[in-house]
């Protein structure tokens, strides 16, 4: 009796072959890298919206229901953010760049899990959530010392529990979100926000100069867990078929860049991975 197929080797084994002759490849991953360590992603199979889409910079900053919200939101959620652990498809990548096979590792997730996993050359695109700036003067403090505010202002908040929502977000509704009171910068009094970039904002000019550079330099481009539906990260795909460099893609759904792809796989990415890039 003959083998059954297996999708997965069959897939591992597709990524390999194509990889082999590059000797630097420059990695994009999103949101479907993460799902594995207990985060949400945003969009489904066809590049979707699950869920509402997130609060837009203009709403954070303009209306303070909506910011105290955010921040609601953020007291119960943060904690699985802080918690989550690198699964196998950060560690993959995290090994594959020790052995120099990536030339640079840029992610659209805001939760710092490949830097966990030991990746090092890493361009946050979108920021990281462990980090607050204020808007005003533009200090910088971390996440969990704003979460101690956060619960030393609201002690009647620290009870709820909310399911998991993608970014540290938790879907906690139902609540007079006026009561919640949000901490202002210790140092001017100005405005806090998470070191993210929000819907309405701009991705900071010197991260997508240094990530287009080192896309340039390299042999190919590979796409891990993103639908690359939101622009921001769909134009290095763009970049990439406009400077002659292959595309490979490694996502669970459609893409925006699906006809852009000399490869396109739809499987598990933590084990074709794992397979693909074994020593």
């Amino acid at each position: 009796m003959s083998a059954l197929p297996n999708p997965i080797a069959e897939s591992a084994a597709i990524l390999r072959d194509w990889l082999a002759p590059f000797r630097r490849v420059f990695v994009l991953t999103g949101a479907g890298c993460s799902t594995n360590s207990g985060i949400p992603d945003y969009r489904d199979a066809d590049g979707q919206w699950k869920r509402t889409p997130p609060v837009t910079y203009q709403a954070f900053t303009g209306d303070a229901r909506v910011n105290a919200r955010y921040w609601a939101r953020s007291f119960i959620g943060w904690p699985r953010i802080d918690e989550a652990r690198p699964n196998g498809v950060h560690q993959a990548l995290a090994d594959w760049e020790s052995r120099d096979g990536v030339s640079m590792l840029l992610t659209q997730n805001v939760d710092g899990l490949h830097q966990r996993a030991g990746s090092r050359n890493v361009v946050d695109l979108h920021g990281r959530l462990d980090g607050v700036v204020c808007l005003q003067c533009r200090a910088q403090s971390a996440r969990a010392d704003l979460q101690a505010r956060l619960a030393a202002g609201n002690p009647d908040w620290a009870h709820l529990e909310a399911s998991t929502a993608p970014d540290g977000d938790a879907d906690l509704d139902g609540h007079d979100f006026t009561r919640f009171t949000v901490p202002a910068c210790e140092s001017c009094g100005g405005m806090l926000k998470p070191d993210v970039v929000f819907f309405g904002e701009n991705v900071p000019r010197d991260r997508a100069v240094r990530a287009g550079e080192a896309l340039k330099a390299s042999d190919a481009m590979l796409v891990v867990g993103s639908s690359l539906m939101v622009y921001s990260g769909f134009r290095f795909a763009r970049m990439a078929q406009d400077a002659g460099i292959p595309l490979a893609i490694l996502n669970r759904g459609r893409t925006r860049a699906d006809e852009l792809a000399a490869v396109k796989i739809e499987e598990e990415a933590g084990a074709v991975l794992g397979s693909a890039l074994a020593p």
